[in-house]
């Protein structure tokens, strides 16, 4: 299978992010009994990452603009084009040593995505979409899972932490949620959360309170592989909103409706 330029672009930098961000994975389990712990080691790591991604990707398409989880928004002299990237989705995973997170790279277009990239380089899986041309788990073709009734079906959300101020409405969430299905995971990734609905591993996802790098690969994504994406609340915007849920086709409606109800 041929891909775009771009794509080829952005497949090629998560690799090579992936890679330096291994060697540090490596390092984190001696780190743990260390007096200073690993915080400052993984967001030294966090943000080498960027700063590679944004280097690869200026490099290629120096006219694109940038926004990436670390170093902000930066406008490009070309003002319809953007990449979204987050270095290090699954921070928390990575401090601790759970070898569960990603590096994402997106393409926006005139407000559209375009194009994404979600690789995990522990397993080395890369989940790459463009649109109109499908979506791709390596060079395995993605279709999100068959399945149309809820109590065989898995879903993935994220659980608020440190206080934040959705926990009730997500255990509400959950309780509404949790009778109806074969059960609910929580992972730590939201990138490669969106992802295992493309790949048909979850049913369905969904979470509020997370920012557009969390999000963007995984839109084109799962849209590319025969799923539906959206706002939790019907009228709103995803981006805006920060908040996000997505299905297959079998499962959306009544999914969506359990959410929304909150």
């Amino acid at each position: 299978m041929a891909f775009s330029a771009n794509l080829n672009v952005m497949m090629k930098t998560a690799r090579r992010a992936g890679r330096g961000l291994l060697k540090d994975f490596g390092e984190i389990e001696n780190l743990q009994v260390s007096a200073k712990g690993p915080g400052d080691f993984v967001t030294r790591a966090d943000r080498e990452a960027e700063r590679l991604i944004r280097e690869a990707l200026r490099e290629a398409r120096p006219t694109y603009g940038f926004w990436g989880e670390e170093g902000g928004e930066e406008a490009g002299e070309d003002p319809t084009r953007r990449w979204i990237v987050d270095p290090l989705d699954g921070t928390t995973n990575f401090l601790h040593g759970l070898p569960h997170w990603a590096i994402s790279i997106a393409l926006e277009h005139k407000g559209q995505i375009v194009s994404g990239v979600i690789y995990d380089p522990v397993k080395d899986e890369l989940f790459h979409a463009e649109k109109g041309e499908g979506a791709w788990l390596n060079q395995m073709r993605l279709r999100v899972s068959g399945r149309h009734k809820m109590i065989e079906s898995l879903f993935a959300t994220g659980l608020p932490f440190g206080g934040r101020s959705d926990l009730p409405a997500t255990l509400k969430d959950l309780g509404r949620l949790m009778p109806t299905c074969a059960g609910v995971r929580r992972f730590g990734a939201a990138s490669l959360d969106i992802a295992y609905v493309a790949a048909g591993r979850y049913e369905g996802f969904w979470e509020r309170r997370l920012h557009p790098w969390d999000m963007a690969a995984g839109i084109v994504i799962v849209r590319e592989a025969g799923g539906f994406v959206g706002a939790i609340d019907p009228e709103g915007d995803i981006f805006d909103d920060g908040e996000i849920i997505c299905a297959n086709e079998g499962t959306f409606d009544r999914f969506s409706k359990i959410i929304r109800e909150g």
